[in-house]
């Protein structure tokens, strides 16, 4: 047992600084991976002859979309992620905006997830590499 209380403060903070290395190491290597996948779904789509589209963004909770400058593949039916021709992950959602749905709106690349919706309610979050597979053959129907 430590006695000193800055031992005992400094000890903690070491501690926490090791558990988030190790954390940030973990993440690293789940985004690496899912990037590789990525990468392979992208060769896939491409060796099969099935071109990149313009992508839209959905709006939250209404049909409408926005125009984005990404062309890809959508990975869920709802149109909710994509994949550029790159391999970039892009989060579509959209919240309604009047200037978005005048000019669009520019989406940003996401570090992939391994597991897609992870911390959603049950049946809601899948790993990718099963996304992917499931989202290739909906396309070979």
């Amino acid at each position: 047992m430590m006695d000193d209380p800055q031992t005992w403060r400094e000890a903690r903070r070491e501690a926490a600084a090791a558990q988030a290395a190790a954390l940030q190491h973990r993440k690293d290597n789940e985004t690496a991976q899912a990037r590789k996948l990525l990468a392979e779904f992208v060769a896939t789509m491409h060796s099969r002859g099935i071109e990149p589209q313009p992508l839209r963004a959905p709006v939250v909770g209404t049909g409408a979309s926005y125009r984005t400058d990404v062309t890809g593949w959508y990975l869920r039916r709802n149109q909710s992620l994509g994949v550029d021709a790159k391999g970039n992950f892009y989060i579509l959602g959209m919240q309604p905006s009047v200037k978005a749905r005048l000019l669009g709106v520019r989406v940003v690349p996401s570090d992939p997830p391994i597991i897609i919706g992870q911390g959603a309610r049950d049946g809601e979050s899948l790993p990718l590499k099963q996304l992917l597979e499931l989202r290739l053959a909906e396309i070979e129907g």
